[in-house]
């Protein structure tokens, strides 16, 4: 999170002309990216870990916070090995979710129930921070560990978690086998309003990426022959009015085969499949 507050504070320098505040800034990105990959890497494990009991050793566990440098774009691509962990059954993925902790680790879920455990448990916040970094790794980084289909089974096996007693529902944590969520009826469970879930499926799975400049840019995560149609209506981006629409066959909105991006009612971009496509605001 430092490393991407001195890294927007450095492009916001720069675009109001300040080139000074702005160097000064990107070094301090920089020294923190360095840091990060020197000292957090586990060469062992593969893994960046959180260093034990506020000291210098490594705490020797992949933990799910482990992938959030992605959300910051901030890894070299050497660094790409851990998203192998994040599909494999044996320590991240589980039949309701991405748990917080390797599943294979001694401790894992040892620690009760019901004072903020992060040994395992599926945590809605932690789903839509890794979420929006492997939406991140597959837009950004050349690699080979996760594909589109891999954010698809994940986005939709958060979305068919988010059930409470037959009613849609948004907790604190839920169990990672059965789906149950494990403060359900406290209080505090039902007012966890922590997901993203709105900014996954507009950035990621329909692919709508922030930009700075007068380009947008579309990159779907829906994997190919996955869905025949879909349609983000009326999005406000950049003080304008984006629509952005898959129709495999042209029949569901009429507005032509494939994908196609509007802006303000005139179409910009548009391929006959699901890929990356660019235009002009």
């Amino acid at each position: 999170y430092m490393f991407g507050n001195a890294v927007a504070i450095a492009n916001l320098a720069k675009m109001n002309g300040n080139a000074d505040i702005a160097q000064l800034y990107y070094k301090k990105a920089d020294s923190i990216k360095q840091l990060v990959q020197s000292i957090l890497w586990s060469s062992k494990d593969n893994f960046f870990e959180v260093l034990k009991d506020h000291g210098d050793t490594l705490a020797n566990v992949k933990e799910e916070i482990g992938f959030i440098p992605w959300y910051f774009n901030m890894p070299d691509s050497n660094y790409n090995v851990a998203w192998k962990y994040l599909v494999d059954p044996k320590t991240f993925s589980a039949p309701f979710g991405i748990t917080t902790a390797d599943r294979s680790h001694p401790q894992f879920r040892t620690h009760g129930t019901g004072t903020c455990e992060w040994d395992g448990a599926v945590w809605p916040f932690a789903t839509s921070q890794t979420l929006t970094a492997m939406a991140n790794l597959l837009n950004h980084y050349n690699q080979n560990y996760v594909a589109d289909s891999n954010y698809f089974r994940q986005l939709q096996t958060y979305v068919e978690s988010m059930y409470y007693r037959g009613r849609p529902y948004v907790g604190e944590y839920l169990d990672e086998k059965t789906g149950y969520w494990l403060m359900g009826d406290a209080e505090r469970s039902r007012y966890y309003n922590h997901s993203t879930f709105n900014d996954l499926v507009i950035t990621g799975l329909v692919g709508l990426r922030p930009r700075a400049d007068n380009i947008i840019e579309v990159n779907p995560l829906v994997p190919a022959n996955k869905w025949k149609w879909f349609c983000l209506d009326n999005v406000l981006y950049h003080g304008k009015i984006v629509s952005i629409i898959w129709d495999e066959d042209g029949t569901k909105y009429k507005k032509g085969k494939g994908l196609t991006v509007w802006v303000n009612g005139k179409k910009v971009a548009s391929s006959l499949k699901l890929e990356k496509i660019t235009g002009k605001l």
